[in-house]
């Protein structure tokens, strides 16, 4: 009889040992904890947020944080249609200018804004 409770009284021991030790583990957060980027607003008023006076969007896409935007700049006589390329700010989470000129060279933006952002006027 002696030595079933002792393993009885081990067992439980053991069990609130576990406990203890689950409860100490969940209860502080680790250090290796992921954060996920923000998710990128991809429409046509976040991205020509970025650019003064536009008037009317034509077309707009997004692709990872780059995106291209279509657009009617000014009024009357001084309207234009524009093509611009646009960069997600994590830092700000908002879009900013991506110069053609620097991103559109040696194919720099993903596929699908290189065609659309960077192949008219």
């Amino acid at each position: 009889m002696c030595w079933t409770a002792r393993v009885k009284w081990f067992r439980a021991l053991g069990a609130v040992a576990i406990v203890v030790a689950l409860s100490l583990f969940v209860s502080h957060p680790s250090a290796l904890c992921r954060t996920f980027p923000p998710v990128v607003a991809c429409d046509a008023s976040a991205i020509s947020s970025a650019y003064h006076q536009v008037d009317s969007v034509q077309s707009f896409g997004c692709a990872g944080s780059f995106a291209y935007l279509w657009a009617t700049v000014g009024k009357g006589e001084g309207e234009i249609g524009v093509t611009e390329v646009a960069r997600f700010d994590d830092a700000t989470s908002s879009w900013k200018n991506a110069s053609r000129l620097h991103y559109c060279v040696d194919h720099r933006l993903p596929s699908y804004v290189q065609y659309w952002g960077c192949n008219s006027n």
